[in-house]
This record gives structure tokens, sequence and C-alpha cells, in this order.
């Protein structure tokens, strides 16, 4: 049997959903091509710090299928890679892939970093996995744990490839023992044959600019809840430690719904993770400051999971103020920021000081959500998440046969949730490819 005649299975995004779909039909014996566009596997959740309700190391849970899907004989990585078409074609799909340049040989990369270190940006570019509260180098890993360990290249960083000009020297390919830098690699066009597809492309953070009035972008000390994982993560920016403009907070005020249930911006749904992982930081806040004064403004509390409620009882003994109140601004005061909100039990507006204001941004469908349902012809639901066939009996399956949903691209849902539907999605389409493989065997007999 040939490569194009063995059953495959596409799966679009490699985060936690994708890593288990894909873990899963490999484990079974089939062909898995396994499509993120991001340098490195991970997703989201590689970005936490603590899972709730458990206060489980994110990584320690992460990283060990990381590199199972890295190293599975079964499993084609294209990382650093688009799907640029999906046409359907007899038995399955046909799918043309961009592998966009690292302009780093990943043959010949150790990982080793000298190339960073020796990099005339070093500690002056963004970094995005960081959300935005650490710095990088033009060429990088995005972080320690990354699969695959290569190094890439920020186009839009680096002096050469925005400029034609790095000095009289390439600083990072005269560091790189290895030689594998390469700033002439150009973009592939690749194509892969699968009978079934798997949507994994997740979910993005909310821009919390579009709440003005709560001082995002004007106040350093106002962050959003992605921010936060990373500061207190210890291997963020900071090494864990939380500090706002070099201090440490000690009055802190979490804001919830963020972006959800929010008529105003047309974000009617609820994100379903924020009151818990909101009440996860506030935890941490109380671990790492014990004297800090924390305050959570909310609008519902919605502990619906298993040990959801318990944990929302503990993070309140330990002196969580939780107050049932709608934020009205946040204003400067002096060295301080004050959330101005009403408290919609004592029916009065209340000002509180802080130090630090954590905004419980919610979820929101990616653009490629929209690009591959066009491309597709897959239906949206109102939110502009993927519809999935049959939220009763049909939740993975979509009106397009062998296309199926996994994770947040179907809507917003915790790690729990979205891996149980991940390995339904890989289920499914175990069947599909099983279909697939005893047709062939039937078309041989019969010729």
């Amino acid at each position: 049997m040939t490569d194009r005649a063995k059953p495959a299975t596409l799966i679009i995004g490699a985060g936690i959903a994708g890593i288990q779909a894909a873990l899963d039909i490999a484990d079974a014996g089939y062909r898995v091509y396994l499509v993120e566009k991001e340098p490195s596997v991970g997703g989201r959740m590689s970005q936490l710090d603590k899972t709730f309700p458990t206060l489980d190391c994110s990584a320690c849970i992460l990283t060990p299928k990381m590199v199972d899907v890295g190293r599975h004989p079964n499993i084609e990585l294209l990382t650093y890679s688009e799907i640029v078409d999906i046409t359907e074609e007899q038995g399955g799909f046909r799918a043309t892939i961009r592998k966009k340049p690292r302009y780093v040989d990943m043959d010949k990369c150790t990982g080793c970093g000298e190339c960073a270190i020796a990099c005339r940006l070093t500690g002056r570019v963004v970094s995005g996995f960081d959300a935005g509260m650490g710095k990088r180098a033009a060429i990088y890993v995005p972080f320690p744990q990354a699969v695959p360990l290569k190094y890439t290249v920020d186009p839009e960083a680096c002096i050469f490839l925005t400029r034609g000009t790095c000095g009289k020297t390439f600083k990072c390919k005269d560091a790189c023992p290895a030689d594998a830098i390469d700033f002439d690699m150009q973009e592939e066009i690749i194509e892969r044959h699968a009978q079934a597809v798997i949507i994994a492309t997740g979910f993005d953070a909310v821009d919390a600019h579009l709440k003005p009035e709560l001082g995002y972008g004007d106040y350093p000390e106002v962050i959003t809840g992605l921010e936060f994982e990373r500061l207190v993560s210890s291997s963020g920016p900071t090494s864990g430690k939380i500090k706002i403009n070099d201090r440490v907070p000690k009055d802190v005020v979490f804001v919830h719904c963020v972006g959800s249930r929010d008529r105003t911006i047309d974000h009617p749904w609820c994100s379903r993770v924020c009151c818990m992982y909101t009440a996860k930081q506030a935890h941490l806040i109380h671990e790492k400051i014990p004297d800090a004064n924390v305050t959570v403004l909310y609008m519902d509390i919605r502990a619906f999971g298993k040990g959801f409620e318990e944990f929302y009882d503990r993070v309140r003994e330990e002196a969580a103020l939780y107050r049932r109140a709608n934020p009205a601004e946040v204003l400067r005061c002096g060295d301080r920021v004050v959330v101005r909100a009403e408290d919609t039990i004592l029916g009065d507006f209340v000002d509180i000081e802080a130090d630090m204001v954590v905004l419980a941004v919610g979820l929101q469908p990616r653009p490629e959500t929209r690009a591959l349902a066009e491309m597709l012809n897959l239906k949206l639901s109102p939110d502009g998440f993927l519809q999935e066939l049959d939220g009763n009996m049909r939740p993975v399956e979509t009106d397009r046969p062998a296309v199926l949903l996994a994770g947040c691209a179907q809507g917003p849902k915790d790690i729990p949730d979205t891996v149980a539907q991940a390995k339904a999605a890989a289920s499914s389409a175990l069947i599909i490819m099983r279909q697939a493989e005893q047709e062939a065997a039937r078309l041989v007999q019969i010729a």
C-alpha cells in the first residue's frame, strides 16, 4: 500500500486538543499529519503556570505529551506551517500546506542557543509567548521545553530580513557552531492526503483594549489573566516573582467577565473558564504574597465542574474577598490605581485602591477558525465558533462528513473537557479510517 493509500488524519492545531487526538490515532497504528502555525507545539496550555482545580503543574502534564508527539513514528509534525487549501477528493481530502521558512536548518540545529545570545536584538523583541511581559532575541525558541527544540528567525524583527543588512557581520550566523542558519531559505508548498480532518485551532483571548474604561494599555498596573500566567510562572520573565513596576503588589483586584457576557462589544457568550482561572490566580497571589489583600469583583460565579465549587470555597477561605460588583472604570491615583465599581448587593458605588488589577479576559474564536470554515464550507455558531452537528448526540462532528472538531475551536471549554473532546474526535477519525481501509481491501479483492 502506498503512502497516499494508507489511511491518515490531518489535524490542524497542536495545542492540547490536537496533541491528544494525534497520540490516540497514532497509537492505534494510523498516520497523522499534525499542522501547527507556531514554531512549537503546546498551544495555550504551554503558557499556563498551573491548572485548576488541582493546581497541577501545567508543563509537567503537557511536556511529556509534546515529546511523544515529536518522536512518534506515525506522526508527521509540521510546525511553523499553515493550511493554504483543503479540497475534497475521492476517498478523502487533499491539503495544501505552506511550510514557512525558519531560516534555520532543522537537521543541523542542535538547540544550543548560541545564536540567540549573539543576536543584536537579544532582550529587545517582545515575546508573544510571554504575552508581552518579557523580551527575547530576533532568533528564538518560544520556551525552553519547545518541541521541536529548533530555533526560528522572526522575519518581522530580524534586522537583516527587514532592512537587508545586519552590520558588517551576521552575529547569529557567526555564533552558530553547527552552521545551521540559512537566510536564503524559502517557503515550501507541500500536499498531504487524509481520510479525516480534525480542527483543533483553539482560541484567542479577548482583546482587553475593547474595554478602554478599564485602563488596559494605559496603566501598567492593569494586566490580563494570560499576562498574569506568564508573570507567575517559574519559566516566565520574572522567574515566578509577582512584580508590577518593580514592586511586589500588596492590593490586588481581579475583574471578572472582561469580554464575556458583554453585549456592548458583541460578546454575549460565557467563556466558561474565567471564574475558575481567576480563583486559581487569587490562590497563587495568596501563596506567593501571603499578606496581600485580594479582591475579586464578579458578576456571577459559575463553578460547574468536578471539584470546582470546593476549590472556589477554598480560595474564599484563604482571605480572597469576593464582591458582586460591576466595574465602571479604572483611574490613576498617585502611583496606584483605583477601581470604581457598583456593588450590586449594597446598591452603591465603591472605590478600591490597587497595586495591580487583573482582567479575566474571555475566550473568542481565532481568525484561522473562520478561514477554515470558509475553506471547508462549515457552519459557524452565532458566537463565531465552529458549529457541531448535534450538541447532544454528535458534539464532535460537523455537517461535513469526516470533518471533526476538538477543543475550543468548537466553543470555550477547560482542559479536561478539551481532552475529552479530542479523544472523542480521535475515536471518530479511527472509525472513518478503518472503514476506508476495509473499502480499499474490498476493492482489491474485486480486482
